[in-house]
């Protein structure tokens, strides 16, 4: 574009030198062009030349902006704002959108927890590219996942957004496909924004399913093999005690995950996302505190708890907002568990294999800890 502009600035230059130099009018003849008009045009052009034009590294720095924009928008006002302008339809002469719309709803209840419907067209956008370059995101792979097998991942810890969960088994962008050929990975969330108009279409395109024991099962009995569903673990409860620095996880009670597994005879594979509590700042409240409280029971009834919590600004990383921080992520999946498979495991045997995945997530996590911003002391704590 500087080219093009600076070609034109000579070419006038040259045009103002030769007295001949004219412009047409409508009578069809030729009126010279003022040298203060001349003057005036290039006065504009020698400007725009010398304003500073972005440079191609600003334009991937806007756009991975924007990706990460667009994704936290999503995930906090989509479901809450479709089902508002819905409501404000209906009281509209265009009521029967929101009435054909809930129609539908009613008919496809049960297809979140059957399969969904999956796109593998929205999984590979080029908006998610952006979105992994922003933090940067990283997949690291440390062993083979076999394709005749199914597998639960582990996914550790949540975090406020769960970054490292959702870019690397969601969408294309990390080589999830390439890095395990064969596999396809989902990732649970909870069942509740599966109610939400519109925002429940945008999770199942994407390959989210609700953290249900019927769509767990359905993804691992009825879809053949080479099926990796992510649940992370900690849940809500965890995301309490997020901030920059802790690893600590809520895993000593959770044992559902390990229930399903023998059930299913799906291999449990621990993960864990270093750099995923750095993301946001959060105002953690002391345990018995009455705020402490209040987020207890407001996780209970609604399956979430309200965080207090921020991040870097819209226009500058120095500002407040609502945006993650920009610093890596980097969620490395260990060895795969082998677990058999029992129709009625009992409580002993989900011990068992429950003992035998925190073993193996500790190793992982000590084994990793440094390479990826830890030092050598940090310690995982599970509760």
């Amino acid at each position: 574009m500087k080219t093009i502009i600076a070609a034109c600035s000579q070419n006038l230059s040259a045009r103002w030198l030769h007295p001949r130099t004219s412009r047409a009018v409508s009578g069809g003849g030729r009126v010279p062009l003022s040298a203060g008009s001349r003057a005036s045009i290039q006065t504009a052009l020698r400007t725009l030349l010398a304003v500073p034009w972005p440079s191609q590294r600003d334009i991937g720095s806007a756009l991975q902006l924007l990706a990460v924009l667009q994704w936290v928008l999503s995930f906090l006002l989509l479901g809450i704002v479709s089902l508002l302008l819905l409501i404000y339809l209906l009281f509209t002469s265009l009521w029967l959108i929101p009435v054909l719309y809930l129609a539908w709803i009613i008919f496809d209840w049960d297809t979140p927890e059957k399969g969904g419907r999956r796109l593998s067209c929205l999984r590979r956008w080029t908006v998610w590219k952006h979105f992994r370059d922003y933090f940067p995101v990283k997949l690291v792979k440390t062993h083979d996942l076999s394709p005749s097998h199914n597998y639960i991942i582990g996914s550790h810890p949540h975090g406020i957004l769960c970054v490292g969960a959702f870019c690397n088994f969601i969408t294309g962008s990390t080589g999830f496909e390439e890095l395990f050929p064969g596999i396809r990975s989902y990732l649970t969330t909870l069942a509740g924004n599966f109610r939400l108009p519109l925002f429940r279409e945008y999770l199942m395109s994407g390959g989210l399913f609700p953290v249900t024991r019927r769509a767990i099962g359905y993804l691992l009995s009825q879809k053949g093999t080479g099926n990796a569903v992510a649940i992370v673990i900690g849940g809500a409860a965890e995301s309490l005690s997020c901030r920059p620095g802790v690893t600590t996880l809520i895993l000593k009670n959770r044992k559902g995950f390990v229930r399903m597994a023998l059930r299913h005879g799906a291999f449990l594979v621990p993960s864990f996302s270093f750099g995923e509590n750095d993301l946001f700042r959060q105002v953690v409240f002391e345990e018995g505190s009455w705020m402490r409280s209040i987020q207890r029971r407001f996780q209970k009834m609604m399956g979430f708890a309200p965080c207090l919590f921020y991040g870097r600004g819209l226009t500058s990383c120095r500002s407040r907002g609502f945006l993650p921080y920009a610093r890596p992520i980097t969620t490395v999946v260990g060895e795969p568990l082998a677990v058999p498979k029992v129709e009625n495991p009992s409580r002993e045997l989900v011990d068992r294999y429950h003992e035998l995945y925190i073993r193996a997530l500790l190793k992982l996590f000590n084994e990793n800890k440094t390479k990826y911003g830890l030092s050598e002391s940090d310690e995982l704590h599970i509760l």
